[in-house]
């Protein structure tokens, strides 16, 4: 009786703890990216119920069927030989589960690694996304404007984020638009995603960078395209331009609220790309070592010249 009551006042406990729970936002996706991910999520939740269930199901079937029973003292089990049917089964049903798993897996990652679905003949709004102790910094080339810890798109948009990092690796993440994707300090990754519905969304660094890590958030506005092109309009109206000296105050450790700028920070500091990209793997030490060694060549050929005059003269 008392087993009964403790475990009704568990059930008790857990559904009123979950009733006041906030629904999981990656499982409420608000475009084609997120809905991608969320999509592979219950698949993949459904195919782990179906598992335990059968589990579950055959040994409760085991324990019944098979348990010990009182025998005389002198009784010997028959002996069994291994069953080929049943090892393909129990052999077999898991490989084909991986297989089916890899599939989807493998698939979904191609889908929201590419332009989403349904944007693929438009011109996408290009931003680019960099982090440092602990803020985000937007920049719309296009529209010469900078943001700090927030972002507005427009709907019904294909939007390609630009990351990088002025400090220790990030991860961009905004749960109902897209899965998360580092931000690293020498090269430039980047994501897509589109939002179909208008409203703001909740993005944050999903990897730890430190102290200040908790509260490395940004929001994320998406408004109708005319709304957005009034955005743009009113920070050429009223926002300050970002200068070189601001920025650099910017990217000191710390916090800080949202803030806007007209200009951006890619006429001062370029974004890691082409020329100014990470990785050349010694490329420029190359170069001027086989300058160097021209100039020495030339040098060389330039005494021998002068010794082979100073020979026939003499």
């Amino acid at each position: 009786m008392k087993f009964k009551w403790a475990l009704l006042s568990l059930i008790i406990t857990i559904s009123t703890v979950l009733a006041g729970c906030e629904p999981v936002l990656v499982l409420n996706p608000k475009g084609p990216q997120a809905e991608t991910t969320a999509n592979v999520i219950w698949l993949s939740i459904a195919t782990m119920a179906v598992i335990v269930i059968v589990v579950f199901t055959l040994l409760v079937i085991i324990l019944v069927k098979y348990r010990a029973s009182k025998q005389s003292e002198d009784y010997e089990p028959p002996h069994i030989e291994g069953n080929h049917i049943v090892e393909g089964i129990i052999v077999g049903i898991p490989v084909l589960i991986i297989i089916f798993l890899s599939i989807v897996s493998v698939k979904s990652t191609y889908e929201v690694e590419s332009v989403p679905k349904g944007y693929e003949d438009q011109e996408p709004l290009v931003i680019y996304a960099s982090s440092s102790n602990w803020k985000w910094h937007f920049s719309y080339p296009e529209e010469d404007i900078e943001t700090v810890n927030y972002v507005f798109i427009p709907t019904d948009r294909p939007v390609e984020f630009k990351l990088y990092s002025f400090g220790p690796i990030s991860s961009f993440w905004v749960p109902q638009l897209a899965g998360q994707k580092y931000a690293m300090g020498d090269m430039v990754t980047t994501i897509h995603l589109a939002a179909e519905v208008p409203g703001e969304y909740m993005g944050r660094n999903a990897n730890f960078s430190g102290e200040g890590f908790a509260e490395n958030i940004f929001n994320v506005t998406a408004l109708s395209h005319d709304e957005f092109d009034t955005w743009v309009d009113e920070i050429h109206a009223t926002a300050e331009p970002l200068t070189e000296e601001e920025f650099d105050r910017l990217l000191e450790p710390g916090h800080l609220g949202q803030m806007t700028f007209t200009g951006t920070h890619l006429d001062f500091s370029p974004a890691p790309e082409g020329e100014h990209g990470g990785h050349h793997h010694g490329s420029n030490e190359e170069d001027s070592s086989q300058e160097d060694h021209e100039d020495h060549e030339d040098h060389e050929g330039h005494e021998d010249h002068g010794h082979d005059d100073h020979g026939s003269n003499h």
